[in-house]
């Protein structure tokens, strides 16, 4: 009897020290997702799919899936990392006692998740994911709903991927870009850009109206745009590297902030400001070379967080 109170108290502490061990694992991978840039956050569910065209669902029945595509959550995402480590002290109990039951031997029920494209979402399991993902279970058993989308996701995924993806499709729908500039590329790095690429194009083609008299359909606004404001200013982006002096943007999100530079400027001095001249001033007053520690910082941050590794379990 005395033995197994002891084993109780001994399986106990075990318990309380791994729910810490993860807490502060998250707690530093946190901080290190902040000074990286990196998404940290899980997949709330109801925006993915109100982000994303559906096509239908259907019943999986019981399924082993991989634990590291369980990317999202129906409704606690707010409650663990993308990693699945908690982040609220008020998990502690459920999550304490989901880790007790694997010292115990005790066999949990399946979990449940919607199946999106090559991921996964939480519907009902959050502890046991957590637990799982952090014991270093590859595999899980679990009831699979799958639903039919337009588009991919992976564990890769976050939701400003989803977000971009749907408002891009619908700029070049409204645009008619895809069809005048087959294979061009005008995708942002930040979502919520395109309404002012698209006041830009009726800007253009307002002017084209006025210099040729005459209606102007949304094919030839979307190719004169292209060819008379857009496309030089991107060679002037492509000729002096600017693109590289500011990793993970694209061209696109150059074009914009210099364009707008450029008439900021032309404001400012009442002149009339080149797009060299508009490029050159917005590069001087905007890059700023990374701090020369921040790989040691980074690798130190690393090893806080993610400590030795260990192999996964079979």
């Amino acid at each position: 009897m005395d033995n197994n109170h002891d084993t109780s108290n001994i399986s106990l502490q075990f318990t309380k020290n791994d729910f810490s061990r993860a807490y502060m694992k998250g707690f530093w991978r946190s901080i290190f997702s902040q000074i990286s840039n990196k998404d940290n956050e899980l997949l709330p569910f109801d925006e993915v799919m109100h982000n994303i065209p559906l096509r239908g669902q259907h019943y999986l029945g019981l399924k082993q899936i991989e634990t590291s595509k369980i990317i999202g959550s129906v409704n606690r995402y707010q409650d663990f990392d993308r990693a699945f480590l908690p982040r609220q002290m008020h998990t502690r109990a459920r999550w304490e006692s989901v880790n007790s039951a694997y010292f115990k031997d005790i066999i949990l029920p399946p979990i449940e998740v919607y199946k999106v494209s090559d991921a996964y979402f939480v519907k009902d399991g959050n502890h046991r994911v957590s637990v799982a993902r952090e014991r270093g279970q590859a595999y899980m058993d679990a009831y699979v709903i799958e639903i039919e989308v337009s588009g991919t996701i992976n564990e890769n995924t976050n939701i400003n991927d989803i977000v971009l993806a749907h408002e891009y499709a619908d700029f070049l729908s409204r645009s008619k870009l895809d069809h005048v500039v087959p294979g061009g590329d005008f995708h942002f790095s930040i979502p919520g850009q395109y309404d002012r690429l698209l006041q830009h194009i009726s800007v253009h083609r307002w002017f084209m109206g006025e210099k040729k008299k005459r209606p102007i359909t949304d094919e030839e606004a979307a190719l004169g745009w292209y060819t008379e404001v857009y496309q030089p200013l991107v060679k002037v982006i492509r000729k002096h590297g600017i693109l590289s002096k500011f990793p993970e943007r694209t061209e696109t999100d150059l074009y914009l902030w210099i364009i707008e530079h450029r008439w900021y400027l032309g404001e400012k001095t009442q002149q009339k400001v080149s797009l060299e001249s508009a490029a050159d001033h917005f590069v001087s007053h905007f890059y700023n070379r990374p701090f020369r520690h921040t790989r040691q910082i980074m690798t130190w941050l690393k090893r806080k967080i993610f400590g030795k590794q260990k192999p996964p379990a079979a």
